[in-house]
C-alpha cells in the first residue's frame, strides 16, 4: 500500500478526499495548513473527521500564514465557519506536533517511498524545502490539487486568473512547482468536470458525508443554481489511484506572485523565443488537463457507499 502524507486546509472537499484515500492508501500522517480555515481550526477539523471515520492517523500543525503576502480571508462562505458545514460540535483542541519536522523526517527516513498529496496552500512543503532542500530528490511523488490552465475555460475560482490554493500563497506555489520535486498537478481544468449532486451523495446512504456536504451544496444552489459540488481535492487521490483515467501534458511551471494576476498558474509557452525566459532550466512536471468523468465518479461514490 502506498505511503502518503496528506497536507490539507481541511474543508468539506478535503474531508471527502481524506475519506476516499483512507480506503486505499497508507496515510502515515495528516499535516494541516491555513486556507479554507485558520490552521488552528484545520487541526481541530482533522482530529474530529478522523475520529468520525475511525482513522487513527496522527495530525500535525503547519503554517498559519503565507510566505510573503498578507493572508486572505478563509473560505468560510463555501465551507461554513468551522470548515465542515457547522454540523458537529468539536471537542478537540488545536495542539499538534510540528508539520514541517514531520514532513522532513518522514521523507528522509523513507527515501523513495513517500507520496505527498497536497490539497491546500503549498506553504508547508515550501518551508520544508527551504529547511531541507535534499528532500526534493527523496520524495516518490507529489500530487497537487491546484492551479488552472484554461482548458474548457477554467482559469480561476478565487479571481478570474487564480485558483484558491495557489492564490492563498502564490510564492509557495511558485517555489514548489519550479523545484526538483516530481510533481503532478490536478487543476480546475479537470476538477470542475467532475461534479456530484446532492442526490448522488445522499444515495450513498452515508449520513456523515451527507451532513457535512449540506452547507456546501446549499451555497452552490444559491450561487450557481445547482445543488452539487466539484470533487476538487478527491481528484488528487483519484489520480494517484488510477492515473490512466487522466490525460496529461508535460511542461515546466510557474506561478505569478504579484499584480492583478497574482496566483495565476502558467505553462511554459511553446515555440516562442524571448530575451528573458522565466522557465529556463526548470524541471518538466505533469499537468492533468482531461479526465474520464464517469470512471472517477463511479469509483468515488462506490468508496463512499462501501468503505465506511
Amino acid at each position: 500500500m502506498t505511503k502518503v502524507i496528506i497536507d490539507t486546509d481541511i474543508g468539506v472537499d478535503d474531508a471527502f478526499a481524506i475519506a476516499y484515500a483512507a480506503g486505499y492508501l497508507d496515510i502515515i500522517g495528516i499535516t494541516t495548513v491555513f486556507g479554507n480555515v485558520p490552521v488552528e481550526q484545520a487541526v481541530k477539523n482533522a482530529k474530529l473527521f478522523c475520529e468520525k471515520i475511525n482513522l487513527g492517523t496522527k495530525i500535525y500543525r503547519g503554517c498559519s500564514r503565507p510566505l510573503a503576502i498578507e493572508p486572505a480571508p478563509p473560505g468560510t462562505k463555501v465551507h461554513g465557519e468551522d470548515g465542515l458545514g457547522g454540523v458537529f460540535s468539536n471537542p478537540h483542541d488545536s495542539h499538534a506536533e510540528d508539520a514541517i519536522s514531520f514532513i522532513i523526517d518522514s521523507i528522509k527516513s523513507n527515501p523513495g517511498e513517500i507520496t505527498l498529496i497536497l490539497i491546500g496552500p503549498l506553504t508547508n512543503i515550501s518551508v520544508a524545502l527551504n529547511q531541507a532542500p535534499e528532500i526534493a530528490e527523496l520524495v516518490k511523488q507529489v500530487v497537487i490539487m491546484g492551479g488552472a490552465y484554461g482548458t474548457h475555460g477554467h482559469s480561476g475560482n478565487s479571481t478570474p486568473f487564480a485558483e484558491f490554493n495557489f492564490w492563498k500563497d502564490p510564492h509557495a506555489a511558485d517555489q514548489v512547482l519550479s523545484s526538483a520535486l516530481p510533481v503532478t498537478i490536478v487543476p480546475l481544468d479537470v476538477t470542475h468536470q467532475v461534479l456530484i449532486t446532492g442526490k448522488e451523495i445522499r444515495d450513498t446512504g452515508n449520513e456523515l458525508f451527507t451532513s457535512i456536504a449540506d452547507f456546501y451544496l446549499q451555497y452552490s444552489l444559491k450561487e450557481e443554481g445547482f445543488e452539487g459540488m466539484a470533487l476538487h481535492d478527491s481528484l488528487a487521490v483519484s489520480y494517484l489511484l488510477n492515473p490512466e483515467w487522466f490525460d496529461t501534458v508535460e511542461s515546466s511551471l510557474r506561478v505569478v506572485t504579484e499584480g492583478i494576476c497574482i496566483g495565476q498558474s502558467l505553462l511554459k509557452p511553446k515555440y516562442r523565443a524571448t530575451r528573458v525566459d522565466p522557465f529556463a532550466n526548470l524541471k518538466s512536471q505533469q499537468i492533468c488537463l482531461d479526465v474520464d468523468v464517469n470512471e472517477v465518479k463511479k469509483h468515488f461514490l462506490n468508496a463512499l457507499a462501501n468503505n465506511f
